[in-house]
């Protein structure tokens, strides 16, 4: 695979919530040029091993709407919802994309949950990236390939609804205390077809 794009140039981030609305979410609606882009969603699709776990909704287990697929550093661990999740080998995709958002965030990260939203009908319902392994202010960098969905985020208090579109090679930034206040979706639609990947990039303290 070549060498991707990664420029600031395409198009100005957007700033979603900012630090005096309790969070900071930024929008790079392309941080990867659209071939390799392409070329990143058609290796993830082969080559990850996605799975369909479930997970425990307020005392009883679900199966997740979505396929998912836990990589990172050996011996990395995530839990949420009763499930707990040990960590894949890096591939060379996966590498090459956490060297773009590293280089974006100025963070590192050790670990990427990986959502593969196969229709409309596979969704994310409202929840905060609050664990506690990912620490007090989590930086999570997410890059969307594929089809473009819509992304909620709505304030814990005053249920204020923000919304935006994630396009095919689109990177969104969440940090300082926006898990704290917001929490995020990604709903079901009879609009979409096509199927999208969804990479969070995380540190989780080990």
């Amino acid at each position: 695979m070549q060498t991707p794009l990664f420029d600031n140039g395409f198009e100005a981030p957007q700033q979603l919530i900012a630090p005096n609305d309790g969070g900071d979410v930024r929008l790079h609606p392309q941080i990867i040029d659209q071939d390799s882009a392409n070329q990143f969603l058609a290796e993830l699709t082969q080559t990850i091993k996605w799975e369909q776990r479930a997970i425990t909704v307020y005392g009883k287990r679900h199966l997740q709407p979505r396929l998912i697929a836990w990589h990172g550093d050996p011996g990395i661990r995530y839990r949420y919802s009763g499930d707990t999740l040990i960590a894949e080998q890096w591939t060379p995709a996966l590498l090459a994309l956490r060297a773009l958002c590293e280089r974006e965030c100025g963070v590192a990260f050790n670990s990427v949950l990986l959502n593969r939203y196969r229709d409309g009908q596979d969704a994310m319902g409202w929840h905060a990236d609050n664990e506690i392994e990912l620490g007090d202010k989590p930086v999570i960098a997410s890059v969307s390939l594929g089809e473009a969905r819509r992304f909620d985020l709505r304030h814990k208090k005053s249920r204020e609804k923000r919304s935006a579109r994630l396009p095919h090679g689109s990177l969104l930034v969440m940090a300082g205390e926006t898990q704290v206040y917001w929490e995020h979706q990604i709903a079901r639609s009879r609009k979409v077809v096509d199927e999208r990947i969804n990479l969070t990039f995380r540190h989780i303290a080990t």
